[in-house]
């Protein structure tokens, strides 16, 4: 997922896909720590992926903040 990806997401969308991404990552934890987890850059991957989403939130908001 790139950031220009993201950017094209709407509100909603962002705050659902920040949901799943974090439900993702809740779930590769639990396969790392069992030992089923083959390839643990998947984990990496997805905190990049919140973070991205998570930063383009934040963007937004200040945004808003500041045409009021």
């Amino acid at each position: 997922m790139t950031i220009e990806d993201v950017r094209k997401l709407s509100d909603k969308d962002l705050a659902d896909k920040v949901f799943e991404l974090k439900e993702s990552l809740l779930f590769l934890r639990f396969q790392a720590k069992s030992g089923q987890l083959d390839n643990g850059k998947k984990i990496t991957q997805v905190r990049k992926d919140i973070a991205k989403c998570l930063t383009v939130e934040n963007e937004r908001k200040r945004a808003k903040a500041q045409a009021e």
